[in-house]
């Protein structure tokens, strides 16, 4: 069987088991493992500690299901301002052999939007797949259809929960600065765990969609200044939110005919919760901008998953949530310092010293492509290696449900994996610099 089809067979798999898990399952309870201690490591990276668990979906191999070593990780990481913090994680290490030349390989995978509830956390969910509390608070592992695959392969995997999520505090939902920390403090916690075969000389290459793929790509972009010790050696980002002033006013939250239909709107308060939590300087802004609906969103949407934000916020545009019935894309052009944090999100600042893969749907409504292109062409003409792939076999489905997004999630990865095992084969990284499409 072919990688590309042993792939998708892994996907599929792991999917359908996903699904049905997740119907009966409910969160196991974590204890005190999320509490941080008063004093933390003096580096980052370093464990603060670790727990094994029982993955409820067992690591495909080729043999199908194996076992696999499965660790819930907390470690010292940094804030959006550089100031220490814990996080949590997790770690797998598979009992399968890696399927391509040299060392086993670490992937680092940068979750996709999951919540801002301590619930949320991807490493609290792998137990069991899913959470639920009724009547709404639901949430699937569903980023175990990415992490199985990559262990098929034999690749060694870790993923953070970033700044915040799982843990006491606000999660910063798409903080670039917060989430490009969190993504290689964690290469360096896996490399720390005592008893992981991770090693300075291991392969490194950074994975993610979404809200991963704006992480793995800022991780990029910070590698030789916040984490040059880091043998990384390639990054994908997919669906990409490279520009948050185009993404705020894209036609799933402020623009179209439906803005906010497919419960979009939901992140704005995701993301204001976080700039209030990491920017006193706005909130005197915040606390007169929103009206009492909109601070009602942002106290519900702090402990919400994505699909209870979906549900709750679905079809209501952010104007509604203002005080003077501002849509949140008008509120960004009309206010300076709100403008300027938004700002400094954006991706393009630093240049990656790695061979980047870039992915996205050409029908996205939540991370629209032109933002990407423009991103590529901005690291190219630095002289960075980019290969920046337009998907154009996902159609345009209920426009403003975000749902073409999500669709373009499965290809894009499929076709990761493929660019992941050439890169790690010796072959040259592919670049499309003098011909972007």
């Amino acid at each position: 069987m072919g990688l590309r089809r042993r792939i998708a067979a892994s996907f599929v798999a792991a999917a359908v088991m996903a699904v049905s898990v997740a119907s009966t399952a409910a969160a196991r309870p974590s204890g005190d493992f999320y509490d941080p201690p008063a004093q933390l490591p003096a580096e980052p990276g370093q464990i603060i500690r670790s727990e094994a668990f029982t993955p409820a979906v067992p690591a495909i191999g080729d043999s199908g299901l194996e076992a696999a070593t499965a660790l819930r990780i907390m470690y010292r990481s940094n804030d959006t301002h550089g100031d220490p913090l814990a996080v949590t994680g997790s770690y797998f290490e598979p009992i399968a052999s890696w399927r391509g030349p040299g060392p086993r390989p670490l992937i680092v995978v940068a979750p996709g939007t999951v919540g801002q509830g301590p619930q949320c956390a991807p490493s609290k969910l792998f137990g069991d797949l899913a959470h639920y509390q009724p009547p709404f608070d639901f949430m699937t592992a569903y980023e175990a259809t990415t992490v199985y695959p990559l262990l098929a392969l034999g690749a060694a995997v870790v993923m953070t929960d970033y700044d915040g999520l799982g843990m006491p505090g606000v999660h910063d939902y798409v903080n670039r600065l917060a989430e490009a920390h969190a993504v290689l403090d964690s290469a360096r916690a896996a490399r720390n765990l005592p008893d992981a075969e991770i090693t300075e000389r291991t392969p490194i290459v950074l994975f993610g969609y979404s809200q991963g793929g704006q992480a793995s790509a800022a991780a990029a972009e910070l590698h030789s200044a916040y984490a040059p010790d880091l043998n990384i050696v390639g990054a994908y980002a997919g669906g990409v939110p490279a520009d948050l002033r185009a993404n705020f006013a894209g036609g799933s939250i402020d623009s179209g005919p439906l803005a906010g239909a497919g419960g979009a709107t939901g992140l704005i308060g995701y993301f204001l919760n976080g700039v209030y939590a990491d920017y006193p300087q706005i909130r005197p802004e915040i606390d007169r901008m929103l009206n009492d609906a909109g601070w009602a969103m942002l106290r519900a949407a702090a402990g919400m998953c994505i699909p209870e934000t979906t549900l709750r916020f679905g079809w209501h545009p952010s104007n509604e949530f203002t005080s003077n019935a501002m849509s949140f894309s008008e509120w960004i052009a009309n206010s300076p310092l709100l403008g300027e944090i938004v700002d400094e999100q954006r991706l393009g600042g630093a240049i990656p010293d790695m061979p980047v893969l870039l992915m996205n749907s050409t029908s996205d409504d939540v991370m629209p492509f032109e933002p990407v292109r423009r991103l590529a062409q901005q690291w190219c003409a630095r002289g960075a290696t980019v290969q920046l792939t337009a998907i154009d076999s996902v159609p345009s489905l209920l426009p403003s449900s975000g749902l073409s997004h999500s669709l373009a999630d499965l290809p894009a990865m499929i076709d990761a994996r493929d660019w992941i095992m050439r890169l790690l084969s010796g072959a040259p990284a592919p670049s499309d610099c003098t011909d972007l499409p």
